[in-house]
């Protein structure tokens, strides 16, 4: 089980696996959320945590009432194969 959390000063949700911290950054401008990078070292990639924070992203979003600009390239991927988050493409 991963814990997602949300750091609204830094715009950003993040997860700490095995001491490790993977982020995920956005930028917020009026109702548009833009997500602007994901991170996961190596170390403990592969294990669905870049999903899981994008996930994350994308459901907040979601209950905000924001859209979404996915620049980083892992949330345009994630965002492509996951059509029940179409609605919510700026």
């Amino acid at each position: 089980m991963i814990s997602v959390t949300q750091d609204i000063e830094r715009s950003r949700y993040t997860a700490t696996v095995e001491g490790v911290l993977c982020v995920l950054d956005y930028h917020l401008q009026g109702t548009i959320m833009t997500i602007t990078h994901t991170g996961v070292p190596s170390q403990v990639g592969g294990r669905g945590i870049a999903a899981e924070l994008t996930r994350h992203a994308l459901e907040s979003a979601r209950s905000n009432g924001w859209k979404v600009r996915p620049l980083c390239s892992y949330a345009e991927v994630y965002m492509r194969r996951h059509p029940e988050y179409d609605d919510l493409r700026a």
